[in-house]
C-alpha cells in the first residue's frame, strides 16, 4: 500500500504544525526584534540619534566598518585561492585541508581569541619581538582584524567549494587550449560561473564580522573610543545602566540582519533560478 504523501495529512495537523512554527518564529525571532527597536526609539528620535553620533559610538562604527572592509577582503581572497586549489587541482593531503578549513567552525571564538593572545600579546610567544619592533597587535585594530578573519574565514570558502567541485574543470580546460592565460581563464570562465555563490559567501561573511563579539571581546582590550566594535559598545552601554543607548547602537546591528535577510532572499531566488548554490 502506497503511504500517503504528507501533504495529505488531515488539516488539523497541518494547522497545528503552522501555527506552531509561526508561534516559535514570533517568540524567539520577531519579538526580540521588535524589542530592540521599540527599546531603542523609547525616548523619542532625538535621544536614538544622541546615542548614535556620541563619540564613542561614532570610533565604534568606524572600527567596524574598518575590520570588516579588511576581514571580507583577505577571507574573498584567500577562498577563492582555497576553493581554486582544493577544486582544480589533486594533492596530498587535500582531505585534511578541507577539514582543516572548517576549523573555526568547531573552536569557540573566545578560545580563538585567547590563542591570538598567547601568539602576540606582551607574554606571548611573539610579543617581545613585536615591542621592540614597536610592532602593537593585541589591544589595537591589527588583532581585532585577525581575530575576526579567523571566526569569518570558512563562509566564502565553503560556498565556493561544492559549487566548483561540482562544475568541474572541463570548460577551464577547453579555455587553456584555445589559448587563454590563467588570468583569462579565471575571469572570462570561472568567476562568472561562480558569482552568486561568491557573492553569498562574502554577504554571510560580512554579517558575521560585524556582529563577532566573542574573539574580539578578548583581543580588544575594551578601549573606549579605540578598540571597541559595535558589540562591545553595545555590551559596555548595557552594563552601565544606559539601556536605551545601548538598544539604540544594537538597532544598527538588527538593521544590518534585516539588509543580510533580505539580500540572502535576493540571492536564494537568483541561485535557484540559476541551478543552485551548489
Amino acid at each position: 500500500m502506497t503511504p500517503a504523501p504528507i501533504r495529505d495529512e488531515p488539516a488539523l495537523v497541518r494547522g497545528i504544525l503552522i501555527a506552531l512554527a509561526v508561534l516559535v518564529i514570533g517568540l524567539f525571532i520577531l519579538l526580540p526584534l521588535v524589542n530592540v527597536f521599540a527599546q531603542a526609539f523609547s525616548k523619542g528620535w532625538e535621544a536614538y540619534l544622541a546615542a548614535l553620533v556620541e563619540p564613542d559610538a561614532l570610533a565604534a562604527v568606524r572600527l567596524t566598518l574598518l575590520v570588516t572592509a579588511l576581514s571580507l577582503t583577505a577571507n574573498t581572497t584567500m577562498g577563492l585561492v582555497m576553493a581554486w586549489s582544493l577544486t582544480k587541482f589533486e594533492f596530498r593531503g587535500k582531505s585534511l585541508l578541507i577539514t582543516l578549513i572548517d576549523l573555526p567552525f568547531s573552536v569557540s571564538p573566545v578560545v580563538a581569541g585567547l590563542v591570538f593572545v598567547l601568539l602576540f600579546g606582551a607574554q606571548g610567544y611573539f610579543g617581545e619581538w613585536l615591542i621592540d619592533n614597536g610592532w602593537k597587535i593585541i589591544f589595537s585594530w591589527p588583532g581585532i582584524t585577525l581575530a575576526t578573519i579567523f571566526v569569518t574565514f570558512p563562509f566564502v570558502a565553503r560556498e565556493l567549494i561544492p559549487l566548483m567541485q561540482e562544475q568541474g574543470t572541463m570548460e577551464e580546460e577547453a579555455a587553456v587550449t584555445l589559448g587563454a592565460g590563467g588570468w583569462r581563464v579565471f575571469s572570462r570562465v570561472t568567476l562568472p560561473n561562480i558569482k552568486w555563490a561568491l557573492l553569498y559567501g562574502v554577504l554571510l561573511c560580512n554579517a558575521r564580522a560585524m556582529g563577532e563579539f566573542g574573539a574580539v571581546s578578548v583581543v580588544s582590550g575594551h578601549v573606549r573610543g579605540e578598540t571597541n566594535t559595535i558589540p562591545l559598545q553595545v555590551e559596555i552601554l548595557y552594563n552601565e545602566y544606559q539601556f536605551q543607548a545601548s538598544f539604540a547602537v544594537a538597532s544598527l546591528l538588527a538593521l544590518l540582519a534585516i539588509v543580510t535577510l533580505l539580500a540572502k532572499t535576493l540571492l536564494e531566488a537568483r541561485l535557484g533560478r540559476s541551478g543552485g548554490r551548489h
